[in-house]
């Protein structure tokens, strides 16, 4: 693959299991990272087993979807190096829905996390790639977001927005030399589908981060991992909706 010298790749969201197997990958590939999130201590330690792995440096810094005064010290932080500047957004918040139904407060927490904070985050990065005229945006949603359905269709219709707001964002950066790759992982072993009934074929986290580099190298737009979740995810919404609104998928 290809290696990362004299590139910075910001990772919010980075104590996920997905985020920690991209940082890996592309440490040892050479690059420059920035992890990000709230868990500091959490962050200090991945940031040393990084440089371990190779990283040309690996420093952890806080982001909080929820505090925009967190995000202007990660752009400077990456501004400090030489290079194009990459960054790969893994964050989101998954309540399940039953409690979202009970408690509809617990929507805007959800939209925060997995729409409009990342997508702050990178509009005021954005300028930045464009001076530099190159640059990628990994951005992390889920097949989620491509039909409302019954068990989350809250956090379906957050990643849903954020997917268009990347197609956005790839339409202008492209205009410099960036580029933008949506993400659509299926059901991943994470934190967030733990003790969820009815997961099934369930990819481990490196498999995604090998997903998500080769789509960097390729310049892909839309790559849904495992691959086959694309087909999957076509049958899904090829069901007519008067048939759909009646099932439980």
């Amino acid at each position: 693959m290809t290696q990362q010298m004299n590139q910075t790749w910001i990772i919010l969201g980075a104590t996920s299991s997905m985020a920690r197997a991209f940082g890996r990958a592309v440490a040892e590939q050479g690059a420059h990272v920035l992890i990000a999130g709230r868990d500091m201590d959490d962050l200090r330690g991945a940031a040393v087993d990084l440089t371990a792995r190779g990283a040309a440096s690996a420093q952890a810094v806080r982001f909080d979807a929820h505090d925009p005064a967190t995000f202007a010290p990660i752009i400077d932080a990456a501004l400090a190096q030489d290079g194009l500047i990459n960054a790969a957004v893994f964050v989101g918040s998954m309540p399940p829905q039953a409690e979202i139904d009970a408690d509809p407060a617990l929507i805007d927490g959800v939209v925060v996390d997995s729409y409009t904070g990342p997508a702050k985050f990178l509009q005021a990065l954005a300028p930045h790639m464009e001076a530099r005229a190159g640059g990628t945006v990994v951005g992390v949603g889920s097949v989620a977001g491509d039909r409302g359905r019954i068990g989350n269709y809250v956090y379906g219709s957050a990643k849903a927005g954020f997917a268009t707001y990347l197609s956005g964002l790839r339409n202008r950066l492209t205009r410099s030399g960036g580029h933008v790759v949506t993400v659509k992982p299926g059901f991943v072993d994470t934190a967030m589908t733990w003790g969820i009934e009815g997961m099934f074929l369930v990819a481990p986290p490196s498999k995604v981060a090998e997903d998500i580099l080769r789509a960097v190298e390729k310049r892909r737009d839309v790559i849904y991992t495992p691959f086959f979740w694309r087909y999957i995810m076509l049958i899904i919404r090829s069901i007519p909706e008067r048939l759909f609104k009646k099932l439980s998928v």
